[in-house]
Parts: C-alpha cells; structure tokens; sequence
C-alpha cells in the first residue's frame, strides 16, 4: 500500500485556491438571486393571491421534491431540445440558474415561516393605523421576519458554496472541476479529492464563524 503523496498535495493547494473565488463568486451571486426571488414567493404564499398561489406551491413542491443535480442536467441539457435559445447559456450562467431556482424554493418555505412567526400582534396594530398590506409586510412584519430567518438563509449560503461543487458537471472549471482534472492527469484521485474537501470544509468553518458572530451581535441588538 503507497502512502499520500504529500508534495503533489502541496502543489495542488495553490491550484485549488486559485478557483476560489470563481466559487465563491457563483455562489454569492445564487444567494442574492435565491433570497429575492425566495422572499417573493414568500410573499406570495403568505398573502394567498389566487392562481399564483396554487403556481407557486407547485414550483416550491418541484425544486423541493428533486434533486438539484436532476434540475442541473434539466436545465442545461434537456431544456434546449424545447428551446433551442437556452442551448447559448454557458455553463456558469445555468449553474447560477439552477442553484438560484432550487434554493429560492427552500428560502420561500424559511422566509414564509419567518414571517407567519411575527406576532399577531404586530399585524393587528398595523392594521389599527390604516395601513395597506404592501406597508404593513415593508415597514413593520418584513425587518421583523428578517432577523428570524437570518441563521437559517446562513446555512443556505453555506449549502449552496459546497453545492457549486455540481457545478463541474455542467463542464464548469471550479474548485471541484479543478481538482478532477488535476486527477485525471496524474491518477492521484485521493489527494487530489482530499486537498478540495479540506479546502471546502475550511472554507464552511470560516464561514460558520462569520455565521456565530452575527448571531451573538443580533441577539445584542435585540436584547431587553
């Protein structure tokens, strides 16, 4: 049995880092797309609107009840032969795609919870003053909401960078793309896989890190 080759692990590093931040980059762009379009759909479901409503169940049961890899191969490869337009997105721009429409669908149910979680209260003083409903969810449920769904769209975020790694299927160079390459030319798949999964998880540590510190300042802010 051969040991680890360590001098090829430390070579790759630098490689690995070098595509963080296209990861990073798709991920935060997905995370901004997803929050607003979770946030509509939230909305939407919470104030009932017909017809939408019974669309919006749909989608959110659709991207909830498959796989995310299954929508990816959908999207980019299935979807083309109806529209031959979409053949021309590249494979970063429907990674986004992808990731932005399955993860609003999760966020939706998060930021619909969030929102039903308000005190009643709240809604009956708003509606006390004459507010209309569009007012009410912007100026007093939403900012409310918000603070109790920020740790839970916090792990999304973290979802969706380790998620980026599907990317690579779409024959997208990521972190992911990067290290299966790299494996691919010197037949060392474990350390070319060990040193991406480290890479991820450091980056997940950093990340729940960041999450912990805004979590301890909110409850501050908040604090009677």
């Amino acid at each position: 049995m051969r040991g680890l080759d360590l001098d090829y692990m430390a070579g790759l590093v630098p490689v690995i880092l070098g595509y963080v931040p296209k990861t990073m980059a798709m991920a935060s762009v997905a995370m901004v797309l997803a929050l607003a379009l979770g946030a509509l759909l939230a909305i939407v479901r919470v104030l009932k609107l017909p017809v939408i409503d019974q669309f919006v169940a749909v989608f959110i049961s659709f991207f909830r009840g498959t796989p995310l890899l299954v929508q990816l191969f959908l999207f980019y490869y299935g979807l083309p032969q109806l529209l031959p337009t979409l053949s021309k997105i590249d494979g970063v721009t429907a990674a986004i795609i992808g990731l932005t429409l399955h993860f609003a669908a999760y966020m939706a149910e998060s930021i619909r919870a969030a929102i039903l979680g308000v005190d009643r209260s709240q809604w009956e003083a708003a509606e006390s003053i004459g507010m209309t409903r569009a007012q009410m969810l912007r100026r007093i449920i939403l900012p409310q909401a918000a603070r109790i769904a920020a740790p839970t769209l916090m792990n999304y975020y973290i979802d969706i960078i380790k998620s980026t790694s599907l990317a690579f299927t779409l024959g997208v160079t990521e972190m992911m793309g990067a290290a299966q390459k790299e494996a691919a030319g010197s037949f060392l798949y474990l350390e070319a896989f060990l040193v991406v999964a480290v890479i991820y998880w450091l980056l997940v540590e950093a990340l729940s890190f960041v999450q912990r510190a805004l979590e301890r300042n909110m409850q501050k802010a908040f604090a009677r």
